[in-house]
């Protein structure tokens, strides 16, 4: 597997749906879905190029969709992926 790095604000975005995911359904329903979210960084670092660029929201970005969020992420020059936001509802303006 490739690696992948996470931003700082990908890791307060983590850290934010994991409370609320706990707050609003359940330990173990939040737990399913963190567990989700680091599988699908792993399939992103395989195969960063599988999912969509979104060059018309912020140039060398691309985006995964992961139940209700959006996996924002870019690929370095080394292959490495950048996860930089985790994103629900919230504006796409939030992108670093």
């Amino acid at each position: 597997m490739d690696a992948y790095r996470l931003s700082e604000d990908a890791e307060a975005d983590i850290r934010r749906l994991y409370r609320y995911g706990i707050e609003t359904f359940s330990l173990t329903q939040a737990d399913l879905y963190f567990d989700g979210l680091f599988e699908r960084f792993g399939q992103i670092a395989e195969r960063p190029h599988l999912y969509p660029s979104v060059e018309h929201i912020r140039p060398g970005y691309r985006r995964s969709v992961f139940g209700v969020h959006s996996i924002y992420y870019r690929v370095g020059p080394n292959g490495r992926v950048d996860i930089m936001r985790i994103l629900g509802r919230e504006d796409t303006n939030a992108l670093p």
